[in-house]
């Protein structure tokens, strides 16, 4: 499909009044004009910053809530697996019956809808978005379904962007501008990554570098962020130290030698099949929900939740968004036997967590998946080349990247994501080797970037609405 495609005729049933935004209209807009709009870039990455920051402190509580309840219910197992099997199915069957009775716009990462409303194919996110994809994504990743809390920010931070646009009366072009940096406003602030922000407004969602582009969403981002670390403070996301080899105490990664490249690319190679494997894992998941007997979306949601929930008890802390899962790799304390299991696990929970249609994302999932396989590949290492000094930690900060630029093939976001996320600037080079190994892989592979495929389905879905209404 073409990306660039001429707007579509919308079904009654979409839930978004608003006209919709078509590609750059003038040549170059009036210094006047750009100068009107990169003011009001602070004011949407302050809107954007404040409920991305408010949504991350619910969701820590939610996490919390759910820890402990399933603590409580192992002091009585009878009772209590068939409570968490029945919290799982309730908080999904809620989540997606938010979302098909108020606004089927907030299903999913929320990142292919905005391309849409970007490429003129949808309207833009509308303002009823906002408490669905909240309340919605709180209940879904909070229940325990693996999904990513940037899939909610980012899409609320395109909704404050459009009404911020709105109420200044805008042009479709400025109007497009502001959407995309709320939008990249809404990311910086789910993984404390405001120049990864920026950075993936130009790479992913307007695909080209734009002076114009850049100013606004630099502006954005950069407020956003302000503003969010006022109320969750300034550290990264993720504290990575290696153990030293000959002591207890830990230190920062080192810098990788020049002997150990080759690995890195090797770690690539393997990073980009598995991630053109988990590409088409959620692919195949969305497929399979849709061939499903018709039931209603909360009840395929339920099973779902019911599944996830069930092994909640087994393994609380495979289940959510994966945040723990990551700083236990990234900090050593996980046992290397015990990982290739958690990574199937968590790989088959991913693309089912997607196929239940809730609000989530899928950057945090894929995070997990790539500091699991990147320390197990960095502990394989290290066994078989003891010489070398290897820090299999640092192999768990690049698997990251890796298998982040294999599945969405923006390699230059990856690595600001993950090395602002990690503070972990001594990877750097190796992070380049590795990336374009991965990006080589699924080219080779003929892996679609996942939200290409998933921006396709998303618009062939909404023009087969009418007919599907009308039989």
């Amino acid at each position: 499909m073409d990306r660039r495609s001429s707007p579509v005729d919308l079904p009654a049933a979409l839930d978004a009044p608003a006209e919709p935004l078509h590609p750059p209209l003038p040549e170059e807009p009036s210094n006047r004009r750009l100068l009107l709009v990169s003011l009001l870039a602070p004011l949407v990455g302050a809107g954007a910053g404040a409920l991305a920051a408010l949504f991350r402190l619910a969701l820590e509580q939610a996490d919390r809530l759910r820890d402990a309840l399933i603590a409580g219910a192992h002091g009585s197992p009878a009772f209590g697996l068939p409570l968490i099997v029945l919290f799982g199915a309730a908080t999904a069957a809620f989540a997606a019956w938010l979302v098909r009775r108020f606004s089927p716009y907030a299903s999913g990462s929320g990142i292919p809808q905005i391309e849409a409303a970007l490429n003129g194919d949808l309207p833009p996110t509308p303002p009823r978005v906002l408490p669905v994809k909240f309340l919605g994504g709180l209940s879904a990743i909070g229940g325990g379904l693996a999904l990513g809390r940037e899939g909610p920010s980012v899409q609320m931070g395109a909704v404050v962007a459009h009404l911020v646009g709105q109420m200044f009366r805008h042009s479709a072009e400025e109007l497009r501008f502001l959407l995309a940096a709320g939008a990249g406003a809404g990311l910086a602030v789910a993984f404390n990554a405001p120049i990864a922000g920026a950075v993936f407004v130009l790479e992913e969602l307007v695909r080209r570098f734009e002076p114009r582009m850049t100013i606004v969403a630099l502006a954005t981002s950069s407020t956003a962020i302000l503003v969010s670390r006022l109320v969750l403070g300034n550290a990264p996301d993720f504290q990575v130290a290696m153990l030293a080899p000959a002591a207890a105490a830990t230190g920062p990664l080192p810098y990788a030698e020049a002997a150990t490249w080759f690995l890195y690319l090797a770690l690539g190679l393997v990073a980009g099949a598995a991630a053109s494997l988990y590409n088409r894992a959620i692919l195949g998941a969305l497929d399979l929900n849709e061939r499903l007997p018709q039931l209603r979306v909360e009840v395929k949601a339920a099973l779902i939740g019911a599944a996830v929930g069930a092994v909640g008890w087994f393994a609380p802390d495979l289940i959510g968004g994966g945040d723990t899962i990551t700083q236990r790799l990234l900090s050593g304390g996980v046992a290397i036997g015990a990982i290739p299991l958690a990574f199937l696990v968590r790989f088959l929970l991913g693309p089912a967590s997607y196929a239940a249609r809730t609000p989530g994302g899928l950057f945090a999932p894929l995070l997990v998946l790539g500091a699991q396989l990147g320390l197990m590949f960095g502990a394989l290492s290290a066994w078989a080349f003891p010489g070398l000094g290897i820090a299999p930690e640092a192999f768990a900060v690049v698997g990251m990247a890796a298998f982040f630029t294999g599945m969405v093939q923006a390699p230059v976001t990856g690595i600001v994501l993950v090395t602002e996320m990690t503070a972990a600037f001594t990877t750097l080079l190796p992070m380049l080797v590795a990336c374009f190994a991965a990006m080589l892989v699924a080219h080779l592979l003929r892996t679609t970037p996942i939200y290409d495929s998933l921006l396709e389905r998303l618009v062939e879905d909404t023009r087969a609405r009418p007919a599907r209404k009308r039989r």
